[in-house]
């Protein structure tokens, strides 16, 4: 087995150093960037690299390539749960679900119900999801297990195809001093990210077949990790001839308007014609700070209802939520959506092999309202190995361990069915890495670990999936005693792979 305890492999502090001046001039003649704190004039005037790891993190082959392998099955199964209705309703619904007790999950649900009752003018879906991991150890024995499913604002992907090149660039140009016999191209999986989840926008945007129209990205004002977003936009324009148009949900107020006629999404602006939208992709719209007040609702609610193919619809981002996730490790939830060849033929569904190798990704998880007391009594007494998650993305959300028992003091029952209750992942402990962050000088060497995440997408709708592709991968390392992993919110860095046999 690999002794993760032994890497980063040894070197010299002025190897290191020259590592170091490499690797940030490569991020920064890259694009591999972000935007530094503060206020930013309209158009940028400076930008630092993204943090990032100084070495690509070991991991087994065998698991990576099964992580691969799974996201086609992910990408079916959370087609079939945001065609579900019923199933959504049941769950995540503010009559009988999740939507009782949180109010942005409320929210959503309801503002769809409302519309579905007054019909929706696109049948089509678009997902760009991505699917997240960490190495589990138990004993000698190492395996895969999903961390959370994400339906909405699946970021990184082009950053992290950056990341990757400039570790396989920092391989061409040192061989990174010999240090380690992994180290070789041949261990260094391509990613190509950005043009696999551009495959996808580029795919709903065929589908629309409307010449001249455009792909809107909803983005949140003052966005730091803009040129994650650009890239895409720079691949869609230059590989595909599609234009995109950037705007906020407080602009699209005044310059979203849908079409009497045909429920058409046009854009208005003073120094333009109308624009007609084939595409709504969010990159924002995925917590309640995104909607300060019913306007912002109200205007994801008239986009909702537009003709354009959403990334996602509201459907599909409650699909996204941490109750489902639970709920799919209850007997039989798994195979209604995979197994069911009444509803989805011969060839729409999955071998038992599939299904198991699916479930063997799952840590185990139950509901804090789970049959009276014993969800929560459960999470008390085993609170040292678990975390609690409640229906929100973006970081920074859950409760890890010796936090837990105090918080369930606090939580009031009623709000007890919002928060899920999940077995900690143990991923190899010893493993290190140098981490850089712009501006703090040299590289730091700390204790880590390492997330990885499979982009995929889905196009799908009226009961079935038009098209889906795996799509790349990303990889997210933190410092060990950092519970969160959301590289946007400032808990980690952003890494690739190197892979082990």
């Amino acid at each position: 087995m690999f002794d993760f305890t032994q890497w980063p492999p040894h070197i010299s502090d002025r190897d290191r150093s020259t590592l170091q001046y490499r690797a940030t001039t490569y991020a920064l003649a890259h694009g591999l960037l972000y935007l530094p704190l503060g206020d930013q004039p309209p158009a940028p005037t400076s930008a630092i690299h993204a943090p990032m790891s100084l070495f690509p993190t070991p991991f087994p082959r065998t698991l990576f390539q099964q992580a691969q392998r799974l996201q086609s099955i992910y990408n079916v199964l959370y087609s079939r749960i945001a065609m579900d209705t019923e199933f959504l309703d049941r769950t995540m619904g503010a009559e009988v679900g999740v939507g009782q007790v949180d109010e942005f999950t409320g929210q959503l649900w309801s503002g769809w119900r409302d519309l579905r009752d007054r019909g929706l003018a696109q049948p089509l879906h678009l997902g760009l999801f991505r699917s997240d991991y960490l190495l589990h150890q138990q004993d000698s024995t190492l395996s895969l297990k999903q961390v959370e499913f994400n339906t909405i604002s699946s970021s990184f992907g082009a950053l992290s195809q950056k990341t990757a090149e400039m570790h396989r660039s920092l391989e061409s140009s040192t061989n990174y001093y010999h240090s380690s016999a992994y180290l070789t191209g041949t261990n260094f999986p391509p990613n190509q990210s950005t043009s696999g989840l551009v495959a996808g926008l580029a795919a709903a945007h065929t589908t629309y077949n409307v010449d001249g129209s455009r792909i809107l990205f909803v983005v949140q004002a003052n966005e730091r990790n803009i040129f994650d977003q650009l890239w895409l936009e720079y691949e869609l324009l230059e590989k595909h001839s599609i234009h995109v148009i950037r705007r906020t949900f407080d602009e699209l107020v005044h310059q979203a308007r849908i079409s009497q006629e045909d429920s058409t999404l046009y854009i208005e602006s003073e120094d333009q014609p109308p624009l007609e939208i084939s595409v709504v992709y969010f990159r924002s719209g995925y917590t309640p700070d995104d909607y300060p007040t019913k306007t912002q609702y109200q205007t994801r609610f008239e986009l909702e209802r537009s003709k354009a193919i959403k990334c996602p619809t509201i459907p599909l981002q409650l699909a996204g939520g941490k109750k489902v996730q639970q709920i799919l490790t209850e007997p039989g939830v798994l195979e209604r959506f995979l197994c069911d060849e009444s509803k989805y033929g011969s060839q729409g569904v999955f071998s038992a092999q599939a299904i198991a190798e699916l479930r063997q990704s799952w840590m185990e998880m139950w509901g804090l309202d789970f049959n009276g007391e014993a969800g929560v009594r459960n999470a008390r007494d085993r609170a040292s190995k678990l975390v609690l998650k409640p229906q929100r993305e973006g970081g920074g959300n859950n409760i890890y361990k010796e936090a837990i028992p105090a918080f369930l003091d606090s939580l009031p029952p009623r709000e007890r069915p919002a928060w899920i209750a999940m077995e900690l992942i143990s991923p190899p402990t010893g493993l290190k890495n140098y981490l850089v962050r712009a501006g703090s000088g040299a590289s730091v060497e700390a204790e880590v670990v390492s997330e990885l995440g499979i982009f995929g997408w889905s196009l799908f709708g009226e009961g079935k999936v038009v098209d889906e592709k795996e799509a790349g991968w990303l990889v997210r390392t933190k410092g060990k005693d950092s519970n969160e992993g959301g590289v946007a919110t400032g808990f980690s860095v952003l890494d690739s792979l190197v892979l082990i046999d």
